[in-house]
This record gives C-alpha cells, sequence and structure tokens, in this order.
C-alpha cells in the first residue's frame, strides 16, 4: 500500500538561495528517495517556488513535490508498496541529503 510522506528542512538561507540548491541538487534527493533502486524521474518546476516530480521504476510510482519557503523547504512524496515498507528508512535518507545540500557553504 502506498504512503505519504512530508519532510521539512529548515535553513537560513533565504528563497532565492534555496531554490538554486534545490535545482542543482535534486539528484541527491532523488537517490535517497528511491532507496538505490533505479527510477526514472521527471521534474518540472510548476511555479517559481514548486517543483513537482513523478518517478517509475519496477511497476511502481512517486508522486511529490518540494515547495520552497523563505526559512524551510517541504518535502512530499507518496512512496509506492514496494518502498513503503522503508518509508522511515527513505525519509531518513532524504532528510540527511536535504540538510546537506541547504547547509552553509
Amino acid at each position: 500500500m502506498a504512503r505519504p510522506v512530508t519532510i521539512t528542512i529548515s535553513h537560513d538561507l533565504g528563497k532565492e538561495e534555496a531554490r538554486t540548491r534545490v535545482r542543482e541538487g535534486f539528484g541527491k534527493l532523488k537517490n535517497a528517495m528511491t532507496g538505490g533502486v533505479m527510477f526514472k524521474f521527471q521534474e518540472e518546476w510548476t511555479s517559481e517556488d514548486r517543483l513537482s516530480f513523478t518517478a517509475k521504476g519496477l511497476g511502481q510510482n512517486i508522486v511529490g513535490s518540494i515547495d520552497i519557503f523563505p526559512q524551510h523547504i517541504r518535502i512530499e512524496a507518496v512512496l509506492p508498496g514496494m518502498l513503503a515498507t522503508i518509508a522511515e528508512t527513505v525519509a531518513g535518507k532524504v532528510e540527511r541529503e536535504g540538510k546537506l545540500l541547504l547547509e552553509h557553504k
């Protein structure tokens, strides 16, 4: 059974820098989201501050979005049955990658 997952990651970069980092680093978030399983992603910025994505692989589909806010980003995804069983692990990996992506450098 599919399972929705929401991850909120705080930052102090401002919206523009956070958006830039998400644009440039989405690949790392994709890898964390699929638990190492090969999925083909399609992503589209549906507004200046919202990245919508879908992923397909092994007969499974992931649907989600990333919203950029001035002090945090919110990642929402619906994990298919195969990944839903390890949702906490996947969410933890996505959160770690997201924090690395948004940390001050």
